[in-house]
């Protein structure tokens, strides 16, 4: 079983796939909910996703937020 990756709010993540701007892998989460708003690093485009989509597509936390 996959072990479940923990992340938070204005964390900086990387995803399994490239984002199609080529710019960046790398994203920030700006929203936190049954649903997960996450911003591209490399172009600025945010995007609306379901938590489990987000959670499945998830590859790991580059950066965590200061708290």
């Amino acid at each position: 079983m996959k072990e479940k990756i923990e992340y938070d709010l204005n964390d900086i993540v990387e995803l399994k796939k490239e984002h199609p701007c080529h710019l960046s892998k790398q994203w920030k989460i700006i929203r936190m909910g049954a649903d997960i708003r996450i911003k591209c690093l490399g172009c600025g485009t945010s995007v609306l996703m379901p938590r489990q989509k987000f959670e499945k597509s998830l590859k790991k936390v580059v950066e965590r937020a200061a708290q």
